[in-house]
């Protein structure tokens, strides 16, 4: 299943090198640099993003070797969400040297800040495009077994939303402000990520709202769907060696039907978490009830899959 990665898309390859790069030297500076946005690192955004686009630009140049139909255009569509990646990226880590905001920053008057700002907005406009585009071509392709297909569909479904997600909010709901950059300068920001928060942070590693509601939590949840559906059936595969029931492909493309529908589940819990202006690590007893909720129908589905399936 596995092709030499010398044959995969190699303009998304050459994004996930760079995007590598960027995430070893932003490690760096945030080690070196002391300079902070609202309370972090200026170098702790393009870390991230340069971690996350390198899982997901990588996962899409493995996957785009799999096409069977419309295998140039597919090419294509890579190609531009390659470049479109590599020009979002570049426009938050410039900014990120200047120790100013990438993002929602209305300094125009700043022509590096204007570029940067147009440079985004395009970016994420192309990527978004592209990605539906991706999923369109591969909601058609027969490769792969019924359990590989379906973690595919599944998951780049899920991505698709992951992305809507904070673009919907974005467009929606204006939060303008000022707030202080690294140098000193008073910048006025006219969205956020945040509920109740809107530059709410705080937790580890992630560096997502601990006082309120957060975006990011469903985008990175959704994003990364299509890794989590591969790896299951990935594993249920490697699992059908040794354990006889999985050996049927009917048994796993269930299994794997049921895997997408409990992470859909908790893509929609956090979602409607964050909407409600509560941080992930702070829920009610509502999120609490839904999230149990959906485990327990999670693994009824997943027995009764087995039993209804298994010789």
């Amino acid at each position: 299943m596995l092709k030499p990665w010398k044959q995969w898309h190699r303009p998304l390859i050459t994004n996930v090198t760079l995007m590598i790069g960027l995430a070893l030297v932003a490690g760096v500076g945030v080690l070196v640099d002391q300079r902070m946005l609202l309370g972090e690192s200026v170098w702790i955004k393009p870390m991230k993003f340069g971690i996350a686009f390198a899982l997901y630009s990588g996962t899409l140049a493995w996957l785009l070797t799999r096409l069977e139909r419309a295998r140039r255009f597919g090419w294509w569509l890579g190609t531009l969400f390659a470049v479109s990646a590599t020009i979002e990226v570049a426009g938050i880590t410039v900014q990120a040297a200047r120790g100013t905001f990438s993002h929602f920053n209305t300094d125009v008057a700043d022509p590096i800040t204007a570029a940067a700002t147009q440079a985004l907005t395009t970016g994420v406009a192309a990527l978004f495009l592209m990605q539906l585009g991706i999923a369109a071509v591969l909601l058609v392709q027969r490769a792969g077994d019924r359990a590989f297909r379906r973690a595919v569909r599944a998951g780049i479904t899920l991505s698709t939303l992951g992305m809507i997600v904070p673009i919907y909010w974005m467009v929606t709901e204006l939060d303008r402000r000022t707030v202080v950059d690294a140098n000193g300068r008073q910048i006025t920001m006219y969205q956020g990520h945040g509920i109740g928060d809107p530059d709410g942070h705080g937790m580890p590693i992630t560096h997502w709202s601990t006082t309120g509601g957060d975006y990011r939590v469903p985008h990175f949840v959704g994003l990364h769907g299509i890794q989590a559906l591969l790896l299951v059936a990935a594993v249920l595969g490697a699992l059908a060696t040794r354990v006889a029931w999985l050996r049927s492909e009917q048994v796993r493309t269930r299994l794997v039907g049921v895997a997408a529908l409990g992470y859909a589940g908790v893509f929609a819990t956090v979602t409607w978490q964050a909407g409600r202006g509560q941080s992930l690590i702070h829920p009610d007893a509502l999120t609490v009830i839904a999230l149990a909720a959906v485990v327990t129908c999670t693994i009824a589905l997943a027995i009764a899959s087995v039993r209804r399936t298994a010789p």
